[in-house]
């Protein structure tokens, strides 16, 4: 049994307090999902559980973490610049179970994961395996081991649809606890039985940690279900005191009147209205303390706040945005697909799909230096690796407000808030944020330009499972035309008006 007693994580660097009192136990069969927005301390938090000296350089923790020797598996979200161009055989032999494991164990772990036990020993570097692939060697990895207990940071990342439902078997089959970090909704739904929710209320000041022993769906249902009962409950008892206290109000003035008056007239009448006064007066006093006692207006760290303007990024329901037909689809030498024809016309939603390595992220970069060419249309691209457009030491203020006009300045500064940022974090090169972070400012600055034409690669894939209802719904209403790449399968159900696929012989209908 893994169990984690009153943990509180702190930021060296401001004194930030990431995570406070969180306590759970995780047994044999628990899936539990560990939610939050971004910032909140997630991956800290799955570091320090898996071995402290991780986040060490950045963080102070109290707390006790009861693992009894438990041999943990750990996921990381990235790897290494390194490893990534270490060849696959020499990034396995980086691992002490995988030298002492022999042909039966290497099979075994294999086939756990669903690959050739041939790919431990390719020549290839680890970028060039597609993210699916990478995943799951990493998991046969950590299986070697025969963990106890699995940490697993953004497994769902950078997965086709077919690798993204092969994870939940995994998730679902898997013997030991598994606490993992996922932004992918579906995925949280079919395999999550615990839910531990970190969240950062009051100006993410205030920490608060929820631990459910439930689906994700029933979770938040159950929690807007409950925002919903203490506010009405709030609500009607503020109501109730507003009205008991304007009464009370009436009755201490009309008092407070007949006071003044009789001090004046009767000093004899004036001393008996003292003391009456005096009743009044506890009455207001004890109604004070009513007041304490009410039922708290309800807290929640919200969504993320912003939308388009619909009349800038509106679009001609005839106009063509784009008409790309390539006889090939290339990656350096090799050919990924023959015959791709993506047309596109009026405000369509375009989702593009397809397995890992096909080529979507090529074909989409192709279509937004077309797009971007354009002087009749307005396009903002948003590649998947955010560092494309955020590179130097410009603040997330500075990306949104390049004149530095007053104005324009505190407009970015609102933006930043309804997006959660703090102060601070306006004033930190844009480049050291968080993936999540830096989606948002992209988010951003595509809405501040006004675009009627948006290429997405991966738009959902780094915000928090509560903040990527509130994308899909201002895409969903967006009045443009959209070109995306996605694996989110309800982005692809609730935006996209057509979802096609990518294969070795072009586009076609694909839901």
């Amino acid at each position: 049994m893994f169990q984690v007693k009153n943990l509180t994580v702190t930021h060296k660097k401001d004194l930030t307090t990431l995570v406070e009192g969180l306590s759970f136990t995780l047994a044999p069969g628990d899936r539990a999902a560990l939610i939050g927005e971004e910032g909140n301390g997630k991956s800290s938090v799955l570091k320090l559980l898996y071995n402290p000296a991780l986040v060490e350089p950045y963080a102070e923790w109290t707390g006790e973490i009861v693992d009894r020797g438990l041999r943990k598996g750990y996921l990381a979200q990235e790897l290494t610049p390194g490893q990534l161009g270490q060849p696959v055989w020499e990034f396995c032999q980086a691992v002490p179970a995988f030298e002492g494991a022999g042909p039966k164990a290497l099979d075994r772990a294999a086939r756990q994961v669903g690959l050739r036990p041939e790919l431990f020993w390719d020549e290839r570097p680890m970028d060039t395996l597609s993210g699916g692939e990478r995943v799951k060697l990493r998991l046969a990895l950590l299986l070697l081991d025969s963990p106890d207990v699995l940490l697993l940071d953004e497994p769902s990342n950078d997965l086709d649809l077919q690798t993204l439902e092969w994870l939940e078997g995994f998730l679902l089959r898997c013997k030991v606890p598994v606490l993992y970090i996922s932004h992918d909704e579906t995925l949280l739904e079919r395999t999550a039985n615990v839910v531990i929710h970190l969240e950062r209320l009051r100006r993410r000041t205030l920490p608060r940690c929820t631990v459910a022993r439930t689906g994700y769906g029933e979770y938040v249902e159950r929690r807007q279900a409950g925002f919903v009962h203490q506010e009405q409950v709030a609500r009607k008892e503020r109501a109730e005191y507003d009205a008991k206290m304007a009464k009370y109000r009436q009755i201490r003035d009309k008092m407070d009147h007949a006071l003044a008056t009789a001090t004046r007239q009767d000093p004899h009448n004036a001393a008996i209205m003292k003391k009456k006064m005096h009743t009044v007066l506890s009455i207001g006093r004890r109604f004070e303390r009513e007041k304490e006692d009410m039922t708290a207006l309800p807290e929640w760290e919200e969504a993320i706040l912003t939308a388009f303007d619909k009349e800038k990024s509106s679009f001609p329901a005839g106009k063509s945005v784009l008409r790309l037909d390539l006889p090939k689809l290339a990656a350096g030498e090799r050919v990924l697909a023959r015959n791709v024809r993506l047309w596109v016309t009026g405000p369509e939603k375009i989702g593009i799909v397809g397995p890992n390595g096909v080529g979507k992220s090529t074909l989409l970069k192709l279509a937004a230096d077309e797009l971007l060419a354009r002087s009749d249309l307005r396009v903002a691209y948003m590649p998947q690796d955010y560092g494309d457009l955020l590179l130097g030491d410009k603040t997330p203020v500075e990306v949104l407000a390049p004149s530095g006009h007053r104005d324009d300045v505190t407009r970015a500064r609102t933006l930043l808030g309804n997006m959660k940022y703090k102060a601070e974090e306006m004033e930190h090169p844009a480049a050291g944020l968080s993936g999540g972070q830096r989606a948002k400012l992209l988010f951003l600055s595509m809405v501040l330009n006004g675009a009627n034409v948006l290429v997405l690669d991966e738009p959902t894939r780094n915000f928090s499972p509560l903040s990527a209802p509130v994308i899909r719904r201002v895409l969903a209403d967006f009045p443009g035309a959209i070109i995306s790449v996605s694996h989110d399968r309800l982005y692809l159900e609730q935006v996209c008006t057509r979802v096609l696929g990518l294969g070795p012989e072009g586009l076609k209908e694909a839901m």
